[in-house]
């Protein structure tokens, strides 16, 4: 890929990158699903690993698309994020973003923590810092393909050359 292609690359990144925190913090935060408008008379929270996780499994039955929406939820909302952070920033490391994607759901977390908005859940970590390090995964094997259509492309361009 040129130079040229690669910045406009990296700039579309850039911009995703930013809508998309933009819509994660408004969806967590802010949005109006799963019940986060009106005072909560207790809040609840979670400390245990793998205790909502066993719960939102054991009952899956009886509450349906919820036990999916946590579940699956958590991980699909943090992929993006593992796919555009490498794509936005010349740093790819595989450990960087399980870093920032730990980080991005503790802040969430401590956030829902304070604000009483939502609920703090260890569960919650595991899942998105998992969908933060599929989305990595998504990108490398994105990455790799962009890779070798460009090798290839570059090796028809030389062997036509040499005709």
């Amino acid at each position: 890929m040129k130079a040229k292609n690669r910045k406009r690359v990296r700039m579309l990144g850039k911009i995703l990158f930013i809508l998309y925190i933009g819509f994660l913090l408004y969806f967590l935060i802010f949005s109006d699903w799963y019940g986060r408008t009106g005072g909560m008379n207790e809040y609840h929270y979670n400390l245990v690993l793998f205790k909502e996780i066993k719960r939102f499994w054991i009952y899956r039955e009886q509450l349906g698309w919820v036990s999916f929406a946590n579940l699956f939820g958590n991980v699909l909302i943090f992929m993006p994020f593992g796919f555009f952070m490498p794509m936005a920033s010349r740093y790819r490391s595989f450990f960087l973003t399980l870093f920032y994607s730990f980080g991005l759901s503790l802040l969430v977390e401590t956030f829902q923590l304070f604000t009483k908005v939502g609920s703090f859940d260890v569960d919650d970590l595991l899942l998105n810092t998992i969908g933060g390090v599929i989305g990595y995964i998504f990108f490398v094997i994105c990455n790799t393909i962009r890779r070798w259509h460009d090798a290839n492309r570059a090796g028809k361009r030389a062997g036509s050359r040499k005709r």
